[in-house]
């Protein structure tokens, strides 16, 4: 093996390497919160509305939540240093008002990390549904569309998505462990898993940081401190060739891409999962890859798909190589993470 091949390790193990199989039969990732917990959960959100603290403003020491507040530690550790998801169930959404909602989604998340901007709006809380957007406008972002979202990653270290709303039909979400793809890929061509090494240009869609170019370099699989951390968007990365002076994409790349796109499609490796109205899904973005289907929306607008998006950045981060300093803004654990650009403000939207 030449010396460029060699440069990484072959494989990595640990409880980031799993396969869809590990879990089908296997709930444990799966919480469904207590009367207990949604009571605690809605008499915080009572004391901050009293407070009279703007949604932005509230982080986890606004209030205590006795009960949850321990798991949500155990499921942060889970979610960091194990098998790099979980999903809650049972947030009482379909009798809550958008704003209560808001608040409890926000506080919740904040005993995970702290929330942190996800477009150039400097936007906390994401919405995630339908504006009738054209996914090839290289100004818009998959999740305003219909469009299959296909396996990426996002910009932070952990994302979160609570289901208000799911579609008439579609829209499923369905993840894959990046450790696994990453062994799956250096095992059958090694060559690939070292271009999939190098930076590559990535569109930043418009989203341009002060003094920074259109597009950022990383990336597919980022080596450090003994961990393999995974950023992908092909999407993104082939839109980023538009720009002149981004570094082209090999052939080698390409092909790479090609491999990783069909290791996600086999089912002894991705897992699937419905989210139901109430459902709270989160993502260690370093070692999970996630995608959402094309979906069928229904026609009345107060039925109409919707998720609602977390952005955080964990006291518990993992390192991260300086690679990710160009996108995340920096890589100080508990500090990085999410799209900053000149004149935003940090603020919580009610409404998409």
């Amino acid at each position: 093996m030449s010396a460029a091949l060699s440069r990484h390790p072959a494989r990595y193990d640990g409880p980031a390497a799993w396969r869809g199989p590990d879990y089908r039969g296997d709930h444990r990732w799966i919480y469904h919160l207590t009367a207990e917990d949604c009571r605690e959960l809605e008499t915080a959100a009572s004391v901050s509305e009293r407070s009279g603290v703007p949604l932005h403003a509230l982080d986890a020491a606004s209030f205590a939540l006795p009960a949850l507040g321990p798991k949500l530690e155990r499921f942060r550790d889970e979610i960091v240093n194990g098998r790099g998801f979980q999903l809650i169930r049972k947030v009482p959404v379909e009798r809550l008002g958008i704003e209560r909602i808001a608040r409890i989604y926000l506080r919740l998340g904040a005993h995970l990390g702290t929330p942190v901007s996800q477009n150039a709006m400097g936007h906390l809380l994401g919405h995630v549904c339908d504006l009738g957007r054209d996914v090839d406008d290289p100004a818009v972002r998959t999740y305003q569309t219909t469009a299959r979202q296909f396996y990426h990653a996002d910009s932070c270290d952990v994302v979160g998505l609570l289901c208000l709303r799911p579609a008439k039909a579609g829209g499923a979400s369905s993840i894959v462990s990046s450790v696994t793809l990453y062994n799956e890929i250096a095992a059958r061509r090694p060559d690939l898993a070292a271009a999939l090494s190098e930076p590559i240009a990535i569109d930043r869609r418009g989203e341009v940081p002060k003094g920074r170019k259109p597009y950022f370099m990383l990336p597919v699989f980022n080596h450090h401190r003994g961990l393999v951390s995974c950023y992908y968007s092909r999407r993104y990365a082939e839109s980023a060739q538009r720009f002149p002076e981004a570094p082209r994409l090999r052939s080698e790349h390409r092909e790479a891409f090609d491999l990783l796109d069909q290791l996600v499609e086999d089912e002894t490796l991705h897992l699937n999962m419905n989210l139901a109205p109430g459902d709270i899904q989160l993502l260690h973005n370093h070692t999970v890859l996630h995608d959402r289907t094309t979906f069928e929306d229904w026609p009345e607008p107060e039925r109409r798909r919707h998720l609602l998006r977390l952005w955080l950045c964990p006291s518990n981060g993992r390192p991260l190589s300086t690679h990710y300093e160009d996108r995340w803004g920096a890589i100080t654990i508990g500090c990085r993470g999410g799209i900053r650009v000149p004149g935003s403000r940090l603020n919580v939207p009610l409404t998409p």
